[in-house]
């Protein structure tokens, strides 16, 4: 599976952004999919979770209330619905691919994306 995330840009606190990401290779509706964040000098951290098919999502407290995750199998998408930006969600995000399930650490992960920026301003 490989992955790729866009939507990623600049933003003013309290804005809007919708990251994407899309999958290429067969058999995703059977991963569960995750966003990471990682911001400069920090750990990359779990932001969001989908099930395979969708009825089931876990998310950061942080985010809780702002973001929601989805998908849309037929599309081999996930995204990542972000509202009420801060600065302190700027970073990196990542999707990843889980087949066993939908974990809340990046070791539970098989796949990973390339990452897409996300910076929000003042």
């Amino acid at each position: 599976v490989q992955l790729q995330a866009s939507g990623g840009g600049l933003v003013q606190a309290g804005g809007s952004l919708r990251l994407s990401c899309v999958a290429s290779g067969r058999s995703f509706s059977l991963y569960g999919m995750g966003w990471f964040r990682q911001a400069p000098g920090k750990e990359r951290e779990f932001v969001a979770a989908i099930s395979q098919s969708g009825t089931q999502t876990h998310y950061k407290g942080p985010v809780k209330g702002r973001f929601t995750i989805s998908r849309d199998n037929a599309k081999n998408t996930v995204y990542l619905q972000m509202n009420a930006l801060k600065l302190e969600d700027t970073a990196v995000y990542f999707c990843a691919a889980d087949w066993d399930g939908i974990g809340i650490h990046d070791s539970d992960y098989d796949y990973w994306g390339q990452g897409t920026q996300v910076t929000v301003s003042s």
